[in-house]
C-alpha cells in the first residue's frame, strides 16, 4: 500500500514509524514531514492545511491510505474532502471534529447527554464574561471556544487573572478568532489523566492511558505548552473507575456523536481530571495527542495499518489491541524561551548516540545534518518493566543528545502523581 501521512511533528514521526514497519507499506510519503520522518518516508513540501495540493498529489500519486493526524486540517475538512474524491482516509470528518474544534460545542454535547464535565457558561461577548466572573470563586478556567495550538486555556488564581485573561481573549486577540467565542468552567481537582481510543464511528477501543505534562517548566509551573512530555499508564486506575470511564464517557461520547450525525471515524483523545466525585471530561481533541502517541505507540505491538483499516471498514469490534508489558516515558526537548520567542537554526548532536528511540519534531535537515526549526525538537523515548525505570533511561538518552539552549523538564512522570 502507498500511504501519506499529514503532518510535520513528533506525533507524525511516531505515526509514520509505526506504519514503516508494517509489511503492507510499500511506499510512505509525509506531508510536509521533518528531518527526522525524511529517514523513514519521502518528505513532500506541502502544507498539512492546503487541502487542495494535498488532494490533487494523492490523486498523482495513486495513494492507497491518508493518514491525517493534526487537529487544523481535521478542521478544515481534509477527511471530507478525501471522500468526495473517493481516496480512503483515516480520521474524522470536519463535522465529528468539532467536539476539539469547538470547545463550546463539546461541552453541550456533554451536557445534552451526560457526560460528566465541569460546571460551564459560554459567552459571546466581554461584558458579559467579566459580569459572570464577579459572582464566581476563584480559581476559574478560561478557554478559547477554538482551535489555539493547545495553549487556549488559562486557569485563573484570582479574579484580577481571570478578567485579564477574557480581556486579552476578547479585546486582545490573543488567539484570534478562536477566542471570539469564550467558555468560562469551575476548576476541577485531581490527576489529570489521557485515555486515547481507536473508533469506527459505532465501536471504541480505548489504548493504554498516559499522562501528558503541559506546563513549561518543573513543578507544573510556567506557560501552558502543546506537552513536554508524557508517561504510560497515566494513572493506576481502579476496576470501578475504568468500567465508568469506558461505558460513561468513551461509549457515551461515541453514541451522542452518532446521534448528533457526526459519527466519529479516527482516533479520539479524552483529557479527565480523576475528581473525588468520580471521573470527569476536561477536553475531547479529534486525534493523537502529542506527546501521548510517542509514548504510547512505541508500546502497541499491533500492526498499526490493521488497525486503521479495521476503523474505516466499520470492524473495529474485531480487533484486540496488544501492548507490550510494562511503562514507558518520553521526555520533549524545546528550543529555550519555548513557548515565547525562541531561536532556531542550531545543529543537533547525539541522537545516534542516545540508545533510546528519538521522535524528532521541530526539526529540518540542512547539508544531512538535523538542525532545530521549531518550539518542540525532540521526543526522547523510553520503556521499562516499571515506570521509575523507564522514567530513568529516557533522561539517561537526554543527556546525552545536545543543541544550543536546549530545554526540558527533569520531572516528567515524578509531578503530580
Amino acid at each position: 500500500m502507498r500511504v501519506l501521512v499529514i503532518g510535520s511533528g513528533g506525533r507524525e514521526h511516531v505515526i509514520s514509524y509505526k506504519l514503516s514497519l508494517s509489511p503492507r507499506v510499500t511506499k510512505l510519503y509525509c506531508a510536509p514531514g521533518n528531518g527526522g520522518i525524511a529517514s523513514i518516508a519521502e518528505c513532500v513540501p506541502i502544507k498539512a492545511t492546503d487541502i487542495d495540493q494535498i488532494v490533487a498529489f494523492a490523486k498523482s500519486e495513486s495513494i492507497d491510505l491518508v493518514f491525517v493526524a493534526p487537529e487544523d486540517p481535521l478542521a478544515l475538512g481534509l477527511v471530507d474532502r478525501l471522500r468526495e474524491a473517493q481516496i480512503r482516509v483515516f480520521g474524522p470528518t470536519a463535522a465529528a471534529a468539532l467536539i476539539e474544534a469547538s470547545k463550546a460545542y463539546s461541552k453541550d454535547l456533554m451536557k445534552r447527554y451526560n457526560i460528566p464535565t465541569a460546571r460551564y457558561e459560554i459567552f459571546d461577548s466581554e461584558s458579559k464574561a467579566l459580569a459572570y466572573l464577579e459572582s464566581q470563586s476563584m480559581p476559574i478556567v478560561i478557554k478559547a471556544d477554538g482551535l489555539a495550538l493547545g495553549k487556549g486555556v488559562i486557569i485563573a488564581q484570582t479574579l484580577d487573572e481571570a478578567k485579564e485573561a477574557v480581556h486579552s481573549m476578547f479585546s486582545e486577540k490573543k488567539f484570534g478568532q478562536a477566542g471570539d467565542v469564550v467558555v468560562i468552567e469551575e476548576c476541577l481537582n485531581g490527576p489529570e489523566l489521557t485515555i486515547l481510543a481507536f473508533a469506527d464511528g459505532e465501536t471504541a477501543i480505548p489504548m493504554v492511558s498516559s499522562r501528558d505534562h503541559k506546563r513549561a517548566l518543573d513543578n507544573d509551573l510556567g506557560k501552558n505548552t502543546g506537552g513536554m512530555g508524557a508517561i504510560t499508564p497515566g494513572a493506576d486506575l481502579s476496576e470501578e473507575d475504568e468500567l465508568f470511564i469506558n461505558e460513561k464517557i468513551i461509549d457515551a461520547t461515541i453514541l451522542a456523536l452518532k446521534q448528533e450525525g457526526r459519527p466519529f471515524e479516527g482516533v479520539i483523545y479524552f483529557g479527565l481530571m480523576l475528581t473525588p466525585e468520580g471521573p470527569k471530561v476536561i477536553e475531547y481533541n479529534a486525534r493523537f495527542g502529542d506527546p501521548e502517541a510517542q509514548a504510547i505507540l512505541p508500546r502497541l505491538r499491533n500492526d498499526l495499518l490493521d488497525i486503521v483499516d479495521a476503523c474505516i471498514d466499520h470492524r473495529l469490534s474485531e480487533v484486540v489491541l496488544d501492548f507490550k508489558p510494562g511503562a514507558s516515558c518520553c521526555v520533549v526537548m524545546a528550543s529555550g524561551g519555548y513557548p515565547d520567542a525562541y531561536e532556531t537554526g542550531y545543529e543537533i548532536f547525539g541522537i545516534e548516540e542516545s540508545g533510546c528511540l528519538v521522535f524528532q519534531a521541530g526539526t529540518k535537515l540542512v547539508s544531512g545534518r538535523p538542525v532545530t526549526s521549531g518550539g518542540r525538537v525532540l521526543c526522547v523515548y523510553a520503556e521499562s518493566e516499571n515506570l521509575d525505570d523507564a522514567i530513568e533511561k529516557s533522561y539517561e538518552s537526554v543527556q546525552k543528545i545536545h543543541f544550543n539552549n536546549a530545554h526540558y523538564r527533569t520531572d516528567i512522570g515524578r509531578t503530580g502523581k
